[in-house]
């Protein structure tokens, strides 16, 4: 048999197109012997990086194994051998003879070298311009390219690969990304060239009976390529007359094969075979089938729909050389592609960006005249304080893993630069002269990072930093995760968290054993980190930076739900499946819980099991192909944060893709190698996040400058603010940041806040595992619980936190104090305990006792400490990030507390898109007795505002139809002569080209011009007694007025002589229905402003009914059971089925949302008149099976009545509880004039009571039945000394 390596490759990674993991490839290759593969996916190398990783994690683990095979056998033939005792004390080769493991090695050595030596090619199948220049980009013909396989044969041909595939994208992609022959032949070297499959250059132009244009072809990439180019046959046959597949391609690959052998043997070129691999194996080609139906938008049965051979799987040698058995050397001449290429890596240490230093302060060939190699190589390998700290071979390794010496002179310009901006900035901070904490900490963190090769990192990060600040108006994060640890970045103004007043640690962030690069995120606000990003691209150039690319899979739920689609599976059956799975898997047996996959699902559901062996063809199906098909890449996208910057262009290390930017719509530069391993290649990855706080306390600043005239600096605000800290303590965080959650709020009021560090412990706490300790947390403040220690040196670390460690950073500050650990080896504690390091624990553990022994501490008091550390220490949290976030956090408390109104409209700018959200906001403003006022014209700004009464004003932007054009011409005349007095001021004034009729048209069914008082809404429309709506008249008046007006000032004598021209009279019409009023209102803003339908039966929904209506969407929740729900029936249509039989879709509408369903049958004829739109109802029904279908749930109407009904005849009393000691004259008179207000036939009762002589009297008010209106209800809700119930 002749020896066969695949050359032609897909992987998942060609996407939607691909249908083969990395792993399985690899796998399935060294199973059957091959000695290496190449990946060519389409267009792209996103796959390589991969599979370099895999092949080198499965190559390393058969080399260990060879080595000590190797060296066993050596021992064995010398007589030297001696057993090594497994972990149980027992020899492994106990009753073996000496030949018997001389045998057994030597077949380990030939399993395992074959497996040590797999050689992975990296490549790519290309697209060629067809016209033979990527730059032209027209019409059909520029939209794709011709395939070319294109493999790399050593390091120097990666980077040439990378390069024509980054510029395939960057600047040939129209429809696919293109190279071209110019690229080709610029970037030729060290690059393998095969011809490919049909869609080539040459089988392209056999095909088309151009012979002569297809040799030609041939003799340019054999003029360019040499003895690296090879034409490439293909035989896809399929013998299955059952199996339904593309049966068109193998007759034309072997008349095109006869040609390409012909044109090769004459050209003097050898041919290789390949199978253009796009599965792994034979079974996985019906999945594969199914994943061209998603990629094509087909249904499996369409008979148009696109078809591959099933032929593709990745064929082992024997069905290869059975498949070429007449043209062997086709065979033998991939094994000669494959020895041409070599084994390399493609990672690299860090390739630090350089940053730009003013050359007053020094420059490289100055620090080359300064310093010696000697000099430098004390300065690296020492410590802080200049003592010798390591051998001199370390040293010497220290310092290649640097770079070297020519390497070492730009850190130590760098180093001493950063030194400089850092002390300048300490000096800000703290004050001139440090004390000695302060100036050795510094020291010491200075010297970590320019011995670990960082100071550039540093100065890049603080200059985009200080650049956002200074010259881009762009808010700024006081820092996350462990950097706030660090003394230096506080002093660049990298974080503003002091991290040496929270005991916050730099060996948590940076320190000499820690093998990844420093991580620093930078949270900016949401509109100006786009003009960071830009800021930093213009700096550093287009091609040194990039984003990272992201892969999305196949999840378990969309894999089913797309195979369903495609198999035609009922759409009901597939939504029921898909609600089937949860969104975590319950615990197995022994307690851990398994990864959600559709297998582990199907073991966890019995519902699943049932219906994946459904007696069903297409339910089976569908269950077998999503499983195959379940986390395949399916898309890629642009991650959230990431970005990279480099020395060089990025497409010298790494290949380059685009994708669209959503906002701009522009390209953006992407790697292609996923954020995970981007840095393994040495690049810079950066995180630049987008924090919506940071925004909202810019608009809540904004609206604070605009409506009380003063300027905050909110970095700048007390730490011991008493109304904020009340605000805490009374839970009402909703708008704050990370603590507005329900839960949240309630714990706050059982803790009662009174520092900064009961702030932070609670961030810390709030998560699953450590919530558990927070009722201990409170009872230690309030002295409810001893606090105890168990050594009394602990207290200096666990005081704030009432002797409970939460934090990593205790756990490593007191393994200092109890047991001398170093900086680095206290991180290595909280590494290996939060991630459950046993043999590290294990190794560590001894030191932890010696240590704490050696200082006079108790071994027993030590190994309790130990064991409480380790039971803990998974759950505590990173104190630096916590620190940070409660920082910014409690600036968002402070303004809500002491600017309530500036603060909530600030909070309600960011939410315009979420009307959930803003609805939320809008409950909670009256809470706090804010009114949210609709759009006004003469109040109102783009976003929402707050007007002299302290009242929040809906934004003229949030009108629909409204642009931002518009609002600020609207805006500006404001500003130049004052508010519009009436509707004809308005239309004389404004700039009719922004804001024309139908802007003025949204912005009057809005209500935006309420304020008039002379004109109502519905007036806008209304025809005068010519037939003419009163809009078109007003508009047309507005521009005769304009151009009569500028006219005359164009005049000899000015306005004189401007014409009178008759306003348009407001005709009478015909007043709007409050309900049509109230739905035009919504339909332009999204939201009930000026008032909701359902408003007056408040009372039913929030008392009555069981539950809202937004329920509804789970009836698995609250299957069996008896609801009653009320609503505005908002759509209501009667439909016909398939069977002829009339049913009703309807939807209904409450405070919370909206739920649509269907009625059937009796159901619908018996109910159906109450389903008139505009109808406020009170449904009680049954969830239960449904009638035909006993594994769905369907909700059975046993009951309808009106809103009006319920509300009179269910709602029999209401009683109102009062604590004795809140009433007061004020709170008397006003439920009096409430009460005699609105008279009705509701019985009122009052509930005194004393909480002192826990004593309550009830009373009833018998002159007083009364109406249970909105106006009683909101007074009821909105006055804290009152509560209230029904019946």
């Amino acid at each position: 048999m002749n020896p066969f390596v695949h050359l032609h490759v897909h992987t998942e990674y060609s996407l939607l197109d691909g249908q083969a993991s990395v792993s399985k490839l690899v796998d399935k290759a060294i199973r059957d012997g091959m000695q290496g593969m190449a990946i060519t996916d389409h267009g792209n190398m996103m796959a390589i990086k991969e599979f370099f990783n895999y092949t080198n994690k499965v190559c390393g683990k058969a080399k260990g194994a060879l080595k000590d095979a190797q060296a066993k056998l050596k021992a064995l033939q010398e007589g030297t051998y001696t057993p090594t005792l497994d972990k149980n004390g027992k020899n492994p080769d106990e009753g073996k003879t000496n030949e018997e493991l001389i045998a057994e090695m030597q077949a380990v050595i030939a399993k395992q070298e074959p497996i040590a030596n797999f050689k992975p090619i990296f490549g790519c199948e290309m697209y060629v311009a067809r016209r033979g220049d990527k730059k032209l980009k027209e019409g059909k013909v520029d939209s794709s390219g011709w395939h070319l396989i294109v493999l790399a044969k050593n390091e120097h041909g990666y980077h040439n690969l990378i390069k024509l595939v980054s510029r395939s994208w960057v600047d040939g992609f129209y429809m696919r990304p293109r190279t071209d022959h110019k690229d080709l032949e610029e970037f030729h070297e060290d690059l393998i060239v095969c011809s490919a499959c049909l869609g080539g250059e040459i089988p392209q132009k056999i095909m088309q009976g151009d012979i002569e244009g297809a040799e030609e072809s041939v003799r340019w990439f054999k003029n360019i390529f040499g003895d690296d180019y090879y034409i490439e046959l293909q035989r896809h046959e399929v013998t299955d007359p059952n199996v339904r597949a593309n049966r068109e391609t193998y007759p034309m690959q072997q008349k095109v094969n006869a040609v390409l052998l012909d044109i090769a043997q004459r050209n003097n070129i050898k041919v290789i075979c390949s199978n253009d691999v796009h599965f792994v194996d034979e079974e996985n080609g019906e999945a594969h089938d199914r994943l061209i139906c998603l990629a094509t938008g087909k249904d499996l049965n369409d008979p148009t729909r696109m078809l591959y051979t099933k032929q593709e799987w990745f064929k082992t040698q024997a069905e290869m050389n059975a498949i070429f058995a007449d043209i062997p050397e086709s065979l033998s001449n991939t094994l000669e592609i494959c020895d041409k290429c070599q084994t390399y890596s493609i990672d690299h240490a860090p390739i630090m960006p350089n940053f730009e230093i003013p050359e007053d302060f020094g420059t490289e060939e100055e620090y080359r005249a300064r310093f010696t190699e000697e000099d430098l190589y004390n300065e690296f390998t020492q410590d802080e304080n200049g003592n010798v700290v390591m051998s001199r071979e370390q040293g010497e390794e220290k310092i290649k893993k640097l770079g070297g010496y020519d390497k070492l002179y730009r850190i130590k310009l760098e180093a001493d630069y950063l030194a400089k901006l850092a002390y300048e900035g300490a000096e800000r901070r703290y004050g001139n002269p440090l004390n000695e904490e302060t100036a050795e900490r510094i020291k010491f963190e200075l010297h970590i990072m320019k011995t670990m090769g960082f100071p550039g990192y540093f100065l890049i990060v603080q200059d985009y930093i200080r650049a956002a600040r200074e010259e881009l108006d762009v808010s700024v994060g006081p820092g996350r995760g462990s950097a706030a640890g660090s003394a230096v970045a506080y002093c660049l103004r990298i974080t503003e968290v002091d991290p040496i007043k929270y005991d916050l640690l730099f060996e948590r962030f940076l320190n000499p054993d820690r093998i990844s690069l420093p991580d620093i995120d930078v949270d900016f606000d949401d509109d100006g980190r786009g003009r960071v990003l830009n800021w930093v691209t213009q700096k550093y150039g287009e091609e040194k930076v990039a984003h990272i690319i992201t892969y999305g899979t196949m999840a378990t739920k969309s894999a089913l739900k797309d195979v369903a689609r495609v198999q035609k599976l009922p759409l009901d059956i597939s939504n029921r499946l898909c609600k089937l799975i949860p969104d975590k898997l319950p615990e197995g047996p022994d307690g851990k819980v398994p990864k959600m996959n559709l297998p582990n699902a199907i073991a966890a559901i019995p519902e699943l099991r049932e219906a994946e062996a459904s007696s069903d063809p297409v339910m089976r199906d569908t269950f077998r192909y999503a499983k195959m098909l379940e986390g395949n890449v399916r898309n890629t996208g642009v991650h959230a944060c990431g970005f990279i910057i480099c020395r060089d262009d990025i497409s010298d290390w790494v290949p380059v893709s685009t994708a669209d930017d959503k906002e701009t719509g522009e390209k953006l530069h992407c790697t292609q190698y996923e954020g995970k391993v981007i840095e393994e290649t040495g690049l810079i990855k950066m995180d630049f996040l987008g924090l919506k706080t940071l925004s909202i306390i810019r608009e809540a600043i904004a609206n604070i400058r605009q409506s009380l005239g003063i300027e905050v600096n909110i970095d700048e605000i007390s730490i011991e603010d008493p109304a904020t800290y009340q605000l805490y303590c009374d839970g009402n965080t909703v708008g704050t940041f990370q603590f507005e959650s329900p839960g949240m709020q309630k714990y706050l009021r059982e803790l009662q806040p009174t520092t900064f560090e009961d702030l932070i412990a609670m961030n810390a706490l709030y998560r699953p595992g450590p919530i558990a300790y927070i009722p201990q947390f409170i009872k230690r403040k309030h002295g409810e619980e001893p606090i105890e220690y168990d050594l009394p040196c602990m207290e200096k670390y666990l005081k704030d936190t009432y002797g409970i460690t939460v934090y990593q950073e205790q756990v490593m500050l007191l393994s200092r104090e109890i047991a001398d650990f170093t900086r680095g080896e206290s991180d290595a504690l909280r590494k290996a305990m939060g991630k459950k390091l046993i043999d590290k624990l294990n190794h560590m553990y001894p030191k932890f006792i010696k240590g704490g022994t050696a200082k006079g501490y108790d071994p027993k008091v030590l190994e309790k400490i130990w064991e409480d550390w380790r039971a803990f220490a998974s759950y505590a949290f990173n104190k630096s990030h916590a620190t940070c976030y409660s920082w910014v956090a409690y600036q968002t408390a402070y303004l809500k507390a002491n600017y309530p109104s500036q603060f909530m409209a600030g909070v309600m700018s960011r939410s315009l898109a979420d009307i959930k959200t803003i609805t939320k906001l809008m409950d909670e403003c009256k809470a706090m007795g804010i009114r949210t006022l609709g759009p006004d014209i003469n109040e109102s700004y783009l976003k929402f505002s707050v007007n002299r009464s302290g009242d929040i004003r809906f934004g003229l932007g949030a009108v629909k139809g409204v642009g931002e054009g518009a609002v600020l011409a609207i805006q500006k005349e404001r500003e130049k002569r004052g508010p519009f007095k009436s509707i004809y001021d308005f239309i004389e004034r404004i700039n009719l080209t922004q804001c024309n009729k139908k802007c003025i048209e949204n912005l009057a069914i809005s209500g935006a011009f309420d304020s008039f008082g002379n004109i109502r809404r519905d007036q806008f429309f209304a025809a005068n007694e010519k037939g003419e709506i009163f809009l078109d008249s007003l508009v047309r008046y507005g521009v005769l007025y304009q151009q009569d007006k500028a006219a005359s000032v164009n005049t000899l004598f000015g306005d004189n002589l401007q014409a009178d021209i008759a306003k348009p009279e407001i005709p009478a019409g015909q007043p709007w229905s409050e309900l049509e009023r109230l739905n035009r209102e919504r339909d332009l803003i999204g939201i009930y402003i000026s008032g909701h339908p359902l408003d007056a039966y408040r009372i039913v929904l929030e008392k009555v009914c069981t539950i809202p209506v937004t329920a509804l969407e789970d009836l698995y929740a609250i299957q069996q059971s008896e609801v009653t729900f009320g609503g505005i029936v908002s759509a209501s249509s009667e439909r016909i089925s398939g069977k002829g039989l009339p049913y009703g879709q309807v939807r209904i509408e409450d405070m919370t949302g909206f739920y649509e369903f269907r009625i059937f049958g009796g159901e619908w004829a018996q109910w159906k008149a109450y389903f008139s739109i505009g109808n406020c109802i009170y449904v009680t029904g049954r969830i239960e099976p449904h009638k035909w279908r006993k594994e769905e749930l369907d909700l059975h109407i046993a009951n309808i009545q009106f809103l009006a009904d319920v509300r009179e005849k269910s709602i029999e009393r209401i009683t109102i509880s009062i604590q004795l000691s809140n009433i007061d004259e004020s709170l008397a008179d006003e439920l009096s004039a409430i009460v005699m207000k609105h008279p009705g036939k509701t019985a009122l009762f009052f509930n005194f009571f004393d909480m002192e002589e826990s004593r309550h009297v009830c009373l009833t008010a018998a002159k007083h039945d009364i109406d249970p209106c909105m106006e009683l209800i909101d007074f009821l809700d909105t006055h804290p000394a009152l509560e209230y119930s029904i019946n």
